[in-house]
């Protein structure tokens, strides 16, 4: 039972040592960041490509919103 609770206490600590180990969690969340610029990028480009009325419709809102700032 003494040798047990010997490996069971190690392996407590082993645990809880990696548990509280947060090396490389900001380097995960830059590379989650990196990945959601990427799709938006994607998405937004798909929406300009010359085959679909979505970026024709995006560009008319731009437009007509640069128009009205400029008074036209």
């Amino acid at each position: 039972m003494k040798k047990l609770t010997e490996l069971y206490t190690k392996c407590s600590i082993k645990l809880d040592g990696m548990i509280r180990n947060e090396r490389g969690s900001q380097t995960l969340e830059w590379i989650g960041i990196a990945a959601v610029i990427v799709i938006l990028v994607g998405v937004i480009s798909q929406a300009f490509a010359d085959d679909t009325t979505i970026g024709d419709a995006v560009v008319e809102k731009i437009s007509g919103m640069i128009d009205s700032i400029g008074g036209n």
